[in-house]
């Protein structure tokens, strides 16, 4: 059956929520974490704005290539170079280093390698020290420094606002709302993920994460009011089925949630959200046993 975006839609936000208990569902589904954000490109500023001609450098691009292949191999050739350059050089070399520290999970090393080139990066490049600075914050939270990134973040996220990048400071403010999320500081978060829908109102990322934490929040009505935002914006993203299922069923409506993670499992078969919607369904007691 061919599904069309509004009737995607349709299935996977269901009917507005109406007042009920919380049934007594597993602790998977009242308890599920946050979904990890969509990946970004760590390859010099990512997929958002294209390369400054001033790092547009052979040997950062060799660097890089590496890291992908051999990271070890690549995280010496950056200490090394690091070592002997000043100026762009350094800039290059501690960035590569970062990214490969990354790769190796050394997240001291690699917060400390993005700050070195922040900190050397020209300081009329705003957005560029911006991104360094949000890779510095990503290097702390791999570590499982939450103050130390929410640190960065902000500092981050004042000279992304130098810069007038308004998508970078988006994602800056969605990863301040995680951070924050990670410390428990749920109620903290939300005013985050508000700034970015407004800074990025055609991106479903914000609204999406802005639904689960108000699910988690137990501010059901108003989830449901996000996840169908989220929907409008990506009708067939499969993440928003399962998000709109969970709030669905915490809300007491069964048959909504049961609809909207069928509707994963139709439209994204071979997805691992399909798999993990098929575990939800399983989850949900027999249609014709709750008819009895």
């Amino acid at each position: 059956m061919l599904i069309t975006a509004a009737l995607a839609l349709m299935l996977q936000v269901g009917p507005n929520p109406s007042a009920g208990a919380t049934p007594d569902y597993s602790e998977e589904i009242q308890n599920r974490p946050p979904r990890n954000g969509a990946a970004r490109d760590n390859k010099v500023l990512g997929p958002l704005e294209p390369v400054p001609p001033h790092i547009a450098n052979s040997w950062l691009k060799r660097c890089l290539d590496l890291v992908e292949v051999d990271p070890a191999r690549a995280h010496v050739q950056a200490q090394l170079r690091a070592g002997e350059t000043k100026g762009d050089d350094q800039v290059f070399a501690q960035h590569c280093l970062g990214l490969a520290a990354t790769q190796l999970k050394r997240w001291d090393e690699a917060q400390a390698a993005f700050i070195a080139a922040r900190d050397a990066a020209p300081m009329n490049d705003a957005r560029f020290r911006a991104r360094l600075g949000t890779m510095a914050a990503g290097a702390a939270m791999g570590g499982g420094d939450a103050p130390t990134a929410l640190t960065l973040l902000g500092i981050a996220s004042g000279d992304a606002e130098a810069a007038n990048a308004t998508d970078l400071q988006a994602i800056i403010a969605v990863d301040q709302a995680r951070t924050l999320v990670s410390q428990g500081r749920l109620p903290e978060a939300e005013p985050y993920l508000i700034r970015a829908q407004n800074l990025r109102p055609g991106d479903v990322e914000a609204p999406l994460l802005t639904a689960t934490l108000l699910r988690r929040m137990e501010r059901f009505d108003e989830a449901q009011a996000q996840i169908e935002a989220a929907s409008a914006l990506a009708p067939l993203n499969p993440a928003v089925g399962l998000e709109a299922g969970l709030i669905a069923v915490l809300s007491g409506r069964e048959e909504a949630a049961r609809i909207s993670w069928q509707s994963v499992v139709d439209t994204s078969p071979q997805s691992p959200a399909a798999v993990t919607a098929k575990e939800y369904l399983a989850q949900l007691p027999d249609t014709a046993t709750s008819a009895e």
